[in-house]
C-alpha cells in the first residue's frame, strides 16, 4: 500500500525515529500506526541487544534537588560516545529519569526500569532511546539523600561527576557547602571520619604500612609502632574532615567547617563516569 508523507511525519513526531525508519515501518505493519511503533520498538530491542556487550563509558551525570535543600538525587546516564552525551533528547532523558528515582525513592538501577514514565516503562524508554540514537544507553547509578538537615548538589563542568553532600542543619552559607563538595570531587575520600572507615580497610593499610617498614629492615616491634603513623596518614589523605582543605592547606576541613561556624558533614556521594560505587 502506499504510504504517505504525513503519515511517516506523523509516526515520527510520535516516536522521534529516523523519516526512513518510520516509512519502512509503516510499510511492514500496512500503515497501521500502532503496530509500526510497536516495530520500530522491536527494532530498539534488537539494537540495544547487538550493542549490549559494548563499552558505555561516555555519558553524563544530573542531580535533581527540591526547593528545601533536603532531599537530592544523583543519576548518571551512560552511552558510548561524548557525541551522545551532548544530544539534547539524551540529556533531557536523563534529567527525566533522575525526577522520576527522586518521586519515587529508587536508588537501584535495575528497579527503575519497571516504573513508568511518560506512558512507557523506564526499559520501554531507554530502549527507544537506543533505537533512534544507535548506541547502548544505560542507567549506571543512582545516589539519593533524604536529610533531616541540609544538602549540597555540586557538578563539576562537564557533567561527568557530581556530588552530594550533607549536612547536619542548615547551611547558612552555601558556599561553604558548595567548597566541600569541591573537596569531595577533587579528592575523593573513602569516608567522612575515620571511624567510618571499614575496619577491613584499616587492617589491610596497617598490615601494608608494617610489611613496608619490615622489607626496609625496622625491628618487629618498631615497624608495629611505625605502622600506626602510617595509617594516620592515611587517614589525613582519604577521610574527608581530617583531610587538608584544598583551597588553604593550613587547616583541616573539619577545622574549615569549625572556623565558619557552619554543621558537620553527615554523609556524601560521589559519582563519576566509570566508577562504581
Amino acid at each position: 500500500m502506499s504510504i504517505s508523507a504525513a503519515d511517516v511525519k506523523a509516526l515520527r513526531d510520535r516516536t522521534g525515529a529516523g523519516m526512513m525508519d518510520c516509512k519502512k515501518a509503516l510499510n511492514e505493519a500496512n500503515g497501521d500506526m500502532d503496530a509500526a511503533i510497536e516495530i520500530l520498538r522491536k527494532k530498539g530491542q534488537k539494537v540495544s541487544e547487538k550493542r549490549a556487550d559494548r563499552e558505555a563509558n561516555q555519558g553524563i551525570i544530573v542531580t535533581h534537588i527540591n526547593e528545601e535543600g533536603n532531599k537530592a538525587v544523583a543519576l548518571a546516564l551512560n552511552c558510548e560516545t561524548d557525541f551522545v552525551a551532548r544530544n539534547d533528547e539524551f540529556i533531557q532523558a536523563a534529567n527525566n529519569f533522575a525526577k522520576l528515582a527522586f518521586e519515587k525513592n529508587i536508588t537501584d538501577s535495575e528497579a527503575i526500569k519497571n516504573e513508568s514514565l511518560n506512558g512507557k516503562t523506564v526499559a520501554e524508554y531507554l530502549k527507544e532511546l537506543v533505537g533512534k540514537i544507535g548506541e547502548k544507553i544505560e542507567i549506571s547509578r543512582i545516589e539519593l539523600i533524604d536529610s533531616d538537615g541540609s544538602i549540597l548538589s555540586y557538578i563539576h563542568p562537564g557533567n561527568q561527576l557530581a556530588v552530594l553532600v550533607e549536612f547536619d542543619g542548615k547551611l547558612e552559607d552555601e558556599e561553604i557547602g558548595k567548597n566541600v563538595a569541591m573537596q569531595v570531587a577533587a579528592m575523593n575520600p573513602i569516608a567522612v571520619t575515620k571511624d567510618d572507615v571499614d575496619s577491613s580497610v584499616v587492617e589491610k593499610e596497617l598490615e601494608i604500612a608494617k610489611q613496608q617498614l619490615l622489607n626496609e629492615g625496622k625491628p618487629e616491634h618498631i615497624a608495629e609502632k611505625a605502622s600506626q603513623g602510617k595509617l594516620r596518614r592515611f587517614y589525613e589523605e582519604r577521610v574527608l574532615l581530617n583531610q587538608k582543605y584544598v583551597k588553604d592547606s593550613g587547616l583541616t576541613v573539619k577545622q574549615y567547617l569549625e572556623q565558619n561556624g557552619a554543621p558537620n558533614v553527615v554523609t556524601f556521594k560521589r559519582l563519576q563516569l566509570g566508577e562504581t560505587a
